[in-house]
């Protein structure tokens, strides 16, 4: 049901728990669009029954492509993305070090991928190397035009409008993708149909059980009002699955404290602490080296007891 506009006739919906549960929500948080600035007031609920935090009421399909500028990050960080490095050396080893389990893999031989939400197709490119023949889908025409220039195959579309073969495919990939989705129930079902029985989907999501969560709460960077339509914890995320036909297999806690300086960033400005806010949120402090060793013992452990800020999912069909 439509309920109100924002501005720029952007259409506000209610729309209830995709697991089906009863009516029933209580209030969590509300916040506005820190990411691209754009109006609009937003709230954050929590389903009583599975406890399956969403956005509501939230942009409808038809407005959603308005809190997604040609310059959104994901598609202009894809775009920028060098080739893929060297694993040897030194350097090879302190990637090691530091990876963050962001995009992690089950050791299978190389066959038919998909990515959702593949942005300028930069982690295609990657797969291909590795020798997958890869496809993608991307809902931004720029984004999917620029990785077609790549060489990628790529369809404009979302994922609820796909199609593919059923049991077409031996790995679905989806990297910071579910949180986006309308219908997150309806497309894994989807997925589950185009996968082969032995295939695996994996993907990753902000992770609403971490401790940056409960820091920052509408502060939080990965919180990303309007854009994200559902919060997932590690125990809301197998709800989720488990609904649409899936079986959890693994959940990787990833060790990335990037968000903490975006985080305290955003919390600066609301202190009135504009530049210092500012230059955390926009300066070069959570990629510097220096800064990943100081607080890789918290990433560690907080990825160690569940309670990092995002994971990555591996799961079979059911």
């Amino acid at each position: 049901m439509k309920i109100e506009t924002i501005p720029g006739d952007k259409v506000l919906e209610n729309a209830p728990c995709p697991c089906g549960c009863p009516p029933g929500d209580e209030p969590v948080l509300s916040g506005g669009d820190r990411l691209n600035g754009l109006p609009g007031h937003f709230h954050v609920v929590q389903c009583r029954t599975c406890g399956l935090k969403r956005t509501n009421p939230r942009p409808d399909s038809s407005s959603i492509g308005n809190f997604y500028p040609a310059d959104y990050d994901p598609y202009t960080q894809s775009m920028n993305a060098p080739s893929p490095p060297k694993s040897g050396g030194w350097r090879g080893m302190a990637r090691s070090f530091f990876d963050t389990q962001s995009t992690i893999l089950p050791l299978v031989e190389p066959g038919r991928m998909l990515e959702i939400g593949c942005a300028a197709g930069a982690f295609m490119k990657v797969m291909e190397n590795r020798g997958w023949k890869v496809q993608g889908l991307e809902p931004s025409a720029e984004a999917a035009e620029f990785a077609r220039t790549r060489g990628c195959e790529v369809a404009n579309c979302d994922l609820e409008s796909a199609t593919f073969p059923e049991e077409s495919l031996d790995l679905i990939l989806g990297w910071m993708v579910l949180e986006h989705l309308h219908s997150p129930v309806a497309c894994l079902r989807n997925m589950h149909r185009w996968l082969r029985p032995d295939g695996w989907l994996v993907f990753s999501v902000p992770n609403a059980g971490s401790y940056e969560w409960k820091m920052f709460r509408d502060a939080w960077f990965a919180l990303q009002l309007p854009t994200h339509l559902f919060h997932y914890d590690r125990r809301t995320i197998e709800t989720v699955l488990n609904e649409s036909g899936w079986r959890l297999e693994r959940v990787f806690f990833q060790r990335n404290n990037a968000n903490l300086v975006y985080s305290l960033g955003y919390r600066c400005r609301d202190w009135g602490l504009v530049r210092l806010g500012d230059y955390l949120v926009e300066g070069p402090l959570a990629s510097s080296v220096l800064f990943r060793l100081l607080t890789y013992p918290y990433a560690w452990l907080a990825s160690r007891f569940g309670a990092a800020g995002r994971m990555t999912v591996w799961a079979k069909k059911s």
